[in-house]
């Protein structure tokens, strides 16, 4: 009875109380809540290593990083630091490299190191030893030649494969025109500069720079100050005293006026556009928190102008995004998205429009009240993980931050008014003086770059190579031969393999490669016939990824064990590229339609249907590569095979590489095994 009594008096307290609010106003938000971020446990050793303890023991893992604040410098050969992180953990004067690793993988436990930095983390009644792997590896290293050898050669052949990746250029042109080549920031590691790299200069670099005098150590997890005080004393506490290179640091200038600085990429099947401008922004300032809401509703989250317009309303992009950085050094504001070649132009457009919306138009009341709640959702989970205290100490001493500025963030970012995201938008995107960096295919995109506008103005095209120079407009589009046809292109393709007669012989082929892909090793298989057919399976560890099967007539694909059957529109794509050498017979509607280029060379293409293209190489006559566009999700996509590094097998040259764009990246499916005539059955194409 006291129970039911309770609660009809809780109801009626409740009733009587909503009777009072008046329903036709907006409540008004109440304060930010205070936030106690608490502090980690400090000392500093005689070196001059700082060091953070933050104990939690929630979990027995301790975690260990270390962080070297020096000033960015200029490097003298671009990739010398990329070399110094490759080799740190590669053997140390006391243990072998095969010894160290075998160690940390026994303990369940993970080491890796930076050009200045480290990181380790283990079970807690491991973590005395993984100090001492850690501090091993980082201050006592054994730079051999032979391990500097294999480094560099897999550092040069992660640059080559980058060389045709269109985001890869981008970034590169970007941060050059940003900073200048001459800055830090500016700066990029070409096969050239790594090639010139000598073990000398690693050992120099890592000497001089991996020194504790700028030095922070951050410990977290289930330990003590006083157990992480003599594990740091016993494995950090003879690391020799010593200051880094005084550095000088040029200053970052701005664009003069706004451009579009243009990369040619002819392989590109999208567009890599960033907008940028440098700003001159730091955490301590009064601004950084009106940036920051700012940012998040320009481009820094999925309900954000940019991404509303160029994704969800247009289509032209999987994702739209923009950052404003605060770094003490030197700073920029960038938006980027990748976009299909067809609506290069015009994502520029929206680009440029959503900028200059947020500078002139005031952000809506509610919009600006969500973006503020969301911020302190996310401010609030970061606060659960034991890390995040140390980070925020960290950032108070690196930055020059004072010393509440994380117990009055969220404060600070309910202060935040529509007044103020103008005024900060105005301040910090200069629409008359940004670069609009566009890396893709000149050839399909420029004509209508050079249309483009702004404000009655039409915006100048500058342009540039994959190596930041800048340089004259590139010639994109070239005159055909008089008379050259389809048929000219074809038969000087099947005389260039082999010949009618050899080619004619041929009435089955197998193949096999082999592919490295974000670490994955990948196997691709396929099996093609003179009668149309084609069976690709691709695997990885040998289990099937995805297969597709054409029998001439109809087929299918298998993705994640879903079949799905061709549809109109992709039987017919593959009935005129399927089997051996389609090129023995010219398909209905095929037209030689002009000359591109090619990885470098200058190419006939032919367009097949509406969806496919293909390219052979005006100076040898070989195939050189096939352009497919499908729809996918609503999205019309675009993707290149390139044919590479053709082999003579029995009389016929086949290409043993096969390079593969899959969006921004490529992969390079190197073919081991090709056979003539056998490995290949009826059943393959069922």
């Amino acid at each position: 009875m006291k129970n039911i009594i309770a609660i009809l008096l809780v109801c009626l307290v409740g009733t009587s109380m909503s009777a009072q609010i008046d329903r036709s106003q907006m409540p008004k938000p109440g304060p930010a809540p205070t936030v106690n971020i608490g502090e980690p446990d400090t000392f500093t050793l005689k070196n001059g290593l700082k060091v953070l303890v933050v104990e939690n023991d929630k979990l027995p893992r301790v975690s260990a990083r270390l962080i070297i604040d020096n000033r960015p410098f200029t490097e003298k050969k671009p990739g010398t630091q990329a070399m110094v992180a490759s080799l740190l953990g590669t053997g140390t004067e006391m243990t072998s490299k095969d010894e160290f690793n075998e160690e940390i993988d026994f303990l369940g436990a993970s080491i890796n190191f930076g050009a200045e930095s480290a990181y380790a983390s283990s079970l807690s009644k491991f973590f005395p030893r993984i100090m001492e792997l850690m501090a091993e590896g980082a201050l006592k290293p054994k730079f051999t030649q032979e391990e500097f050898e294999s480094e560099k050669a897999k550092l040069i052949e992660g640059l080559k494969s980058n060389q045709k990746d269109v985001g890869t250029i981008a970034n590169r042109l970007s941060s050059s025109l940003a900073y200048g080549s001459n800055h830090p920031y500016g700066q990029y590691t070409s096969v050239e500069s790594v090639d010139d790299i000598t073990l000398e200069d690693v050992k120099n670099v890592y000497k001089n720079y991996f020194v504790p005098e700028n030095a922070y150590l951050v410990v977290v997890g289930d330990i003590t100050k006083k157990d992480a005080k003599k594990i740091v004393k016993e494995t950090f506490g003879d690391w020799k005293k010593a200051t880094p290179p005084s550095t000088t640091i040029p200053t970052v200038k701005p664009a003069q006026y706004t451009q579009i600085d243009f990369v040619d990429m002819p392989n590109a099947v999208q567009s890599e556009i960033i907008v940028q401008n440098t700003v001159d922004l730091k955490m301590a300032d009064e601004d950084y928190f009106p940036v920051l809401v700012m940012n998040q509703i320009l481009g820094g989250s999925f309900g954000s102008y940019l991404n509303m317009n160029l994704r969800e309303d247009k289509g032209y992009t999987y994702g739209a995004r923009s950052n404003v950085g605060a770094n003490r050094y030197a700073s920029r504001f960038r938006a980027s998205a990748s976009v299909r070649n067809a609506v290069t132009d015009s994502a520029v457009v929206e680009f440029v429009k959503e900028i200059d919306r947020i500078r002139n138009e005031k952000v809506d009341a509610d919009k600006l009240e969500d973006t503020k709640k969301k911020f302190a959702g996310s401010f609030v989970m970061r606060l659960e993980q034991p890390s995040t205290i140390a980070n925020y100490a960290l950032n108070i001493e690196t930055e020059n931050l004072p010393e509440d500025f994380y117990e009055t963030y969220l404060e600070k970012i309910n202060a935040v008014t529509q007044e103020d995201i103008q005024r900060v938008a105005k301040k910090y995107l200069k629409t008359d003086q940004m670069q609009i960096v566009i890396a893709g295919k000149g050839s399909e995109v420029v004509e209508n770059l050079e249309k483009v506008e702004f404000k009655g103005k039409k915006i100048p095209v500058l342009y540039f190579n994959k190596e930041t120079e800048k340089v004259d407009k590139p010639e994109f589009k070239k005159e055909l031969p008089e008379g050259f046809t389809v048929e000219t292109v074809y038969n000087d393709y099947i005389a260039a393999i082999g010949g009618e007669e050899s080619v004619s012989k041929v009435n089955t082929m197998m193949m096999k490669g082999n592919a490295s892909f974000q670490g994955m090793a990948l196997t691709l298989i396929r099996k093609l016939s003179k009668e149309g057919k084609t069976a690709e399976v691709v695997q990885m560890n040998g289990n099937t990824l995805s297969k597709q099967v054409f029998d001439g007539e109809s087929g299918y694909a298998v993705v994640q064990g879903q079949r799905i059957d061709l549809n109109e529109q992709q039987t017919k794509d593959s009935k005129v590229t399927a089997g051996l050498f389609p090129e023995l017979n010219i398909s209905e509607g095929a037209e030689l339609v002009g000359i591109e280029s090619v990885n470098g060379e200058d190419a006939y293409v032919i367009k097949l249907t509406d969806n496919v293209r293909e390219f052979y190489s005006v100076d040898t006559g070989l195939k050189l590569g096939t352009e497919t566009t499908a729809e996918q999700m609503g999205q019309k996509m675009t993707s290149m095979i390139s044919y590479v590094d053709y082999k003579e097998n029995n009389g016929v040259l086949v290409p043993m590489t096969f390079s593969q764009n899959l969006g921004p990246q490529t992969v390079d499916f190197k073919m081991e095994e090709v056979k003539f005539n056998e490995g290949v059955s009826p059943a393959d194409f069922e």
